[in-house]
């Protein structure tokens, strides 16, 4: 898990510059010198990086520092910083998708050969890296469908800069082919307007026509716009008016339409919880596999316990709870679900066993990011209709089996 969430996430520079022994004294003095003249601007960061290496070239913290301009620049949008360093980085180590992402875009800028040539080669490698992600997959619950999501749109990237790449280099059937991967891979206005570029280029003027349309059809102003007067263009091109341009934008819209629902239904599969946006839309996953779907509960007092095992006061809290439900264990309208929220799903099921308690416990699997729930352990009553009732944010030990006892009948 750690390993995948940290392969999509930004690429982390930041350096303790200067703690260590490996400086110099006078090189150190210099560095603390010159990065307390800098502000808070990514540019001037690099700057002042760029300065300090050019007085000490040979700096043992030399590939920290460009490392640290690699994110600045990227920060920046600073384009010939990235692809100077960014190629810098990747010739030392090319298991860096951030910036093999950055730098193959930056280097799309330029139709020279060259730029190409050595983009189509980031991407590749970019590709690569998402496909290998993609069969480990992430092994925890949480956030699955997000990252998986995040995974589907990068894969969609990495190929469109192939088929830029591709088509620069003079081959328009395979920049179409890969332009259409991309689409596959992640429908998008990008991939869309990607294939309409190669089948312009290729002279199929209609097919051409109906990719913008389908820009046209997802993406935000003002790019719509650009693509309804490439569209338009190319339509007058071919027919010496607009007329019937409507139809093919609603066909194009249809279409669009489709693939995002399709996508919807491959999110609700792979995580049926990142598209609830009531909490009693959950379905928790049990310690023992047997799911629970909150809507089932609907009708009911529900106490929501957040706890992990690495948490001592929920141990402490444990048979305070353990008194509480024992005070309604004749009702069949209040209902008690222990939730889980431990990073490491294995650690649980031994834990219940060496502490003796129940297994009836469940997963928070998102329920805790929706909720709010920013520290343990943390109690959540919910109402008959469904609504929170009460958050209790920790607890006071003689007070606790009073206060939730109270809080339950007023529910009720």
């Amino acid at each position: 898990m750690k390993k995948f969430v940290a392969a999509l996430a930004f690429i982390g520079c930041t350096v303790c510059f200067g703690q260590g022994s490996d400086l110099s004294e006078a090189e150190n003095k210099d560095l603390q010198a010159t990065l307390g003249e800098t502000s808070n601007s990514p540019l001037d960061l690099a700057r002042a990086l760029e300065k300090h290496l050019r007085k000490y070239p040979k700096s043992p913290q030399k590939d920290e520092m460009e490392r640290a301009i690699v994110k600045a620049a990227m920060e920046a949008n600073d384009k010939p910083r990235i692809i100077l360093y960014g190629e810098r980085a990747l010739a030392a180590n090319m298991d860096q998708p951030q910036i093999l992402e950055r730098v193959a875009q930056s280097l799309l800028e330029s139709d020279e050969k060259d730029a190409a040539e050595r983009a189509l080669k980031y991407g590749k490698k970019f590709e690569e890296i998402l496909r290998s992600l993609e069969k480990e997959g992430p092994s925890a619950r949480r956030n699955r469908g997000q990252l998986l999501e995040e995974l589907d749109r990068a894969l969609g990237r990495a190929l469109l800069i192939q088929a830029r790449a591709t088509g620069n280099l003079g081959k328009i059937e395979e920049a179409v082919a890969l332009a259409t991967q991309a689409a596959d891979a992640y429908p998008s206005a990008a991939a869309s307007r990607e294939a309409a570029r190669w089948h312009e280029r290729a002279g199929r003027n209609m097919e051409a026509v109906r990719r913008y349309a389908e820009a046209f059809a997802v993406a935000p102003e003002p790019e719509r716009l650009s693509d309804r007067a490439k569209m338009a263009q190319l339509y007058r091109k071919e027919k010496n008016s607009e007329a019937g341009l409507g139809d093919v934008a609603l066909e194009a819209y249809d279409r669009m339409a489709a693939a995002l629902e399709k996508r919807v239904e491959i999110q609700r599969t792979r995580d049926p919880n990142s598209l609830a946006k009531d909490p009693m839309d959950f379905t928790l996953t049990g310690v023992e596999g047997k799911p629970l779907h909150l809507k089932s509960l609907r009708g009911k007092v529900v106490v929501m316990d957040f706890w992990a095992t690495w948490c001592g006061p929920c141990r402490v809290q444990h048979p305070l709870y353990e008194q509480v439900k024992e005070k309604f264990k004749d009702r069949d309208d209040v209902v008690f679900v222990a939730i889980n929220t431990d990073e490491d799903p294995s650690l649980v099921k031994p834990f219940l066993q060496r502490a003796g308690w129940s297994n009836a416990v469940y997963f928070e699997d998102g329920l805790s990011s929706l909720l709010r729930v920013s520290s343990i352990p943390t109690t959540i009553v919910v109402d008959k209709q469904g609504q929170i009732f009460t958050r209790m944010n920790g607890f006071v030990p003689e007070k606790f089996v009073d206060q939730l006892t109270a809080v339950i009948k007023e529910a009720l």
